[in-house]
C-alpha cells in the first residue's frame, strides 16, 4: 500500500452494524463523511469560516465499493486523499480507502461535491485562501484538475414527474 498521510480510526459501534452483523452500508459513509469534514476543520474549514463566506459543502455523488466485510470485532482507518479539485476551487473531488486492523483493504469511495453559497442557494467557488487550504490534502495518482463537465461525467439527469402519475 501506498503511504497515506491522512486518516481516521473507528471502533465499530454496536450502532453501525446491520442485519448481516457486519458494517452497515450507511456507516461507511459517516465514517467517510467524518473523516472528510475533520480533515477540513483541521485545516480551518471551521463553521466559524463557513460561515463568514456563507459556504457550506454539496455533495454529488458517492460511489462505494466493497471488498471485505467489517465485523463488529475489527477496528476501521479511513485515508483521505485528492482526487481532483477545479481551479477554482468550486469542485472537489476526494477518495477514501478504508482498512481493517490487518491492513486489508475493506472499501474504497470516490466522491465528488462543490461550495453553495447558502444565501443565493447557488454553487460559487471558493476564496483563494480556503481553496489554498483544499491544496493541502495529499493527491491521488490520477489528480485531475475539475472542470464543470466533471460533475455530469455519468451523464445522469433529473426526470420530474406530476404529483398523481407516481
Amino acid at each position: 500500500m501506498t503511504t497515506r498521510s491522512y486518516y481516521k480510526d473507528f471502533d465499530i459501534r454496536w450502532s453501525d452494524i446491520d442485519a448481516n452483523r457486519h458494517l452497515a452500508n450507511s456507516a461507511y459513509l459517516d465514517y467517510m463523511s467524518h473523516t472528510r469534514m475533520a480533515f477540513l476543520i483541521e485545516q480551518g474549514f471551521t463553521q466559524k469560516t463557513l460561515i463568514q463566506h456563507n459556504l457550506g459543502p454539496v455533495v454529488f455523488f458517492e460511489h462505494l465499493y466493497y471488498f471485505k466485510e467489517l465485523l463488529p470485532e475489527d477496528k476501521a482507518r479511513v485515508y483521505l486523499q485528492l482526487k481532483g479539485l477545479s481551479e477554482d476551487g468550486m469542485f472537489f473531488s476526494f477518495e477514501h480507502n478504508i482498512y481493517n486492523q490487518d491492513g486489508k483493504h475493506c472499501a474504497q469511495c470516490e466522491m465528488m461535491g462543490s461550495w453553495i453559497d447558502l444565501k443565493t442557494r447557488k454553487l460559487t467557488a471558493l476564496p483563494n485562501d480556503l481553496r489554498s487550504l483544499m491544496e493541502k490534502l495529499e493527491k491521488t495518482d490520477d489528480f485531475k484538475v475539475l472542470t464543470k463537465e466533471d460533475t455530469r461525467k455519468f451523464g445522469k439527469k433529473p426526470e420530474d414527474v406530476k404529483f398523481g402519475q407516481l
